[in-house]
């Protein structure tokens, strides 16, 4: 398999972290987007990161549809729990990070690609808002259920704060105070000390090739 995208994308590195976790084997090309759109193009044409080529050349996007998809590959193997309650809890956190992320991402394009003039400041203030409630809920649901950041416990909620955490730190830098959210901070600190994470670091590097167990 085959993983398209920059670990700068949160979207991107939660699946390059949950396959490590999954225990399967894949290669990673750091294309962006905007960079090498023509190239990204010509793997997936509506260019879309994550993209994940499968190893019979079939291409499936979006985050969530590939981590179901790699989980069905995996089986038993799994990153959400089993029983009804521990889902549903799992789901609603998973569902808060990626809202936290789709609002980074909202400020990230609103500042860096639309022209200053252009730009609506009620907007902005809506979307920090809306950013601000879900890592709200977020710390309220760490108080009520704590989440471990061990590679055996973390599963897909952990893996989509941390990665939501690190990047709204990096990418919208001074939106969102971490000492407004002690909680989420300190299981986002831990997370990234993993080996999963550490090659998988948010930035434009490549994650490496490893051999077969």
């Amino acid at each position: 398999m085959e993983l398209i995208g920059m670990l700068d994308s949160p979207y991107v590195r939660r699946v390059a972290i949950s396959l490590q976790l999954l225990g399967l084997q894949f290669r990673h090309r750091s294309l962006s987007v905007f960079r090498t759109f023509p190239e990204f193009k010509a793997i997936n044409p509506v260019v879309k990161a994550p993209t994940l080529v499968c190893d019979d050349g079939e291409v499936l996007m979006d985050s969530e549809l590939i981590l179901e998809y790699v989980e069905a590959m995996a089986r038993p193997h799994t990153l959400l729990p089993l029983a009804l309650p521990e889902l549903r809890q799992a789901l609603r956190v998973t569902g808060l990070a990626l809202v936290a992320c789709e609002k980074s991402v909202q400020i990230v394009y609103e500042r860096n690609l639309r022209p200053p003039e252009k730009r609506h400041d009620p907007w902005l203030e809506r979307v920090a808002g809306q950013l601000h409630a879900a890592y709200d809920l977020i710390e309220d649901e760490l108080a009520k259920h704590p989440m471990a950041a061990t590679r055996e416990a973390i599963g897909r909620a952990g893996v989509s704060v941390a990665v939501a955490w690190e990047f709204t730190q990096k990418s919208v830098a001074g939106v969102v105070d971490p000492g407004k959210y002690p909680r989420i901070a300190a299981f986002a600190s831990q997370a990234e000390s993993l080996e999963e994470f550490r090659t998988a670091q948010y930035g434009d590097g490549t994650y490496p090739v490893r051999s077969s167990p």
